[in-house]
């Protein structure tokens, strides 16, 4: 069972008509809703389980712009501004606060990633602040990182996913929006090939634009309309440890691990080094395409053979409107954390900050993190169907910048002027036929 998050009670009432339907109620899909409602747009959002069942309310919880591909950067510092103001705009807590990011490095390709960040933070004018040994000393007292360097950007911080991704949902149905859950989008309805229509398990509703952010499933959901989204899953592991005295003031990430404060006091912690992608029909499908990936990033991907490879076996890839769905039949994909990784983190973890010898675990989760072969998330209009957006593939970088993120994609759904340039989001930077629609 995933992290206990806040629960949103769902609508009864399906709206015959909106302006826009938002499919997926995860930190993009909530924030889009949230935006557009708020302009006064028609707004439904519609998730198959609850509210950040899934990835949005499993994830470590950072918010940072600092460390990112440079694709995201933009989104990052967007998305920071909006996270300052979001609790008094929706008038709930979501635990943001600024309270710093600190990267180490310990070996020379750990170093020299530290030196391209360092000129990322001052090409986008992050304030950065390079820390030495001493400097790392004197602002963690008694740790045992074991580390050269460090980098701190004191205006990133971190939120709570538990409560910042329901605030959202609530924040978008108090401007306005209808919010469905354990109601499954089963496809799209179509006139002169533009979306008019989704059809959901409860009924149809008709709309002007859809938004497709379903996180790990939108590869599933797309293909059954005909639309080749080069995605993957990875499998993610977190703890969180009951309140601990005299810890890290900062978020802090190391070539072992990854940690953050948290709001009660304790701490989310993770391994990192190595991201078990899941070995399924679709990394074969799509073996072209993530091969380049999986080889410039050796060192911090492996593969995982569990129950996922007989569920990409089993699960049906095309499907009629009115018969159930892959979507019904999983309403959350709720994994088995890999408690051997974990156990190797909190290892980690109290050796650098002896503080932690006393830390105790009050709960660990498994998580799906939708990739894609450049790691950079796809955020665009569907140009073999007018009317659709797909905004997915975040990499598990997508808490972070997902109210930005979400924004961008309510606003190429319903026209106008973007808050970033969407181009590096592009879904046909994969390659000529990705966005090519084929007989469902």
């Amino acid at each position: 069972m995933g992290s206990r998050t806040d629960h949103v009670e769902g609508d009864t009432a399906l709206p015959a008509e909106v302006d826009l339907v938002v499919i997926g109620g995860g930190v993009i899909g909530c924030s889009a809703a949230l935006w557009a409602a708020e302009r006064g747009h028609r707004v439904a959002l519609v998730e198959k389980g609850r509210i950040a069942g899934e990835q949005s309310s499993r994830n470590w919880g950072w918010v940072r712009r600092m460390g990112r591909d440079p694709a995201e950067y933009p989104l990052g510092i967007a998305s920071l501004s909006i996270w300052d103001g979001l609790r008094e705009r929706i008038g709930a807590e979501t635990g943001f606060r600024r309270t710093g990011v600190v990267y180490t490095a310990a070996t020379d390709r750990e170093m020299a990633w530290l030196d391209r960040i360092e000129g990322d933070a001052e090409r986008f004018q992050l304030g950065a602040r390079r820390l030495s040994r001493a400097d790392l000393d004197a602002r963690f007292p008694g740790h045992n990182l074991g580390v050269r360097a460090g980098i701190l950007t004191e205006d990133d911080g971190r939120a709570e996913p538990t409560r910042a991704v329901p605030a959202l949902a609530e924040g978008a149905r108090r401007a306005g929006a209808t919010v469905l859950t354990n109601c499954a989008v089963r496809g799209v309805e179509t006139s002169a090939g533009r979306v008019t229509a989704v059809i959901t398990e409860r009924g149809r509703i008709g709309c002007e634009a859809a938004i497709l952010s379903g996180g790990a499933w939108s590869r599933l959901f797309a293909g059954n309309l005909g639309i080749d989204l080069p995605q993957l899953r990875v499998r993610g592991s977190v703890l969180r440890t009951d309140p601990v005295e005299g810890g890290p003031p900062h978020a802090v990430g190391t070539g072992r691990f990854g940690l953050r404060p948290r709001l009660d006091g304790g701490y989310t912690i993770a391994k990192r080094g190595r991201s078990p992608v899941q070995v399924t029909p679709d990394a074969f499908r799509l073996i072209r395409q993530f091969l380049p990936g999986l080889a410039r990033n050796s060192g911090e991907l492996s593969l995982t053979l569990d129950r996922s490879a007989w569920d990409g076996i089993v699960t049906p890839r095309r499907w009629a409107e009115d018969a159930e769905t892959p979507f019904e039949r999983c309403r959350v994909l709720d994994p088995e954390p890999q408690r051997g990784m974990l156990d190797r983190a909190l290892r980690d973890v109290r050796q650098a900050f002896p503080v932690f010898e006393r830390a105790t675990v009050a709960e660990r989760w498994g998580g799906i993190i939708d990739v894609t072969p450049d790691g950079v998330p796809i955020i665009d209009r569907a140009e073999a169907l007018p009317g659709l957006v797909i905004a997915t593939g975040f990499s598990g970088h997508g808490f972070g910048i997902g109210p930005a993120a979400g924004q961008l994609a309510a606003e190429l759904a319903v026209g106008g002027a973007t808050l970033v340039d969407p181009a590096p989001f592009r879904l046909d930077r994969f390659g000529a036929g990705h966005t090519r629609r084929t007989a469902a």
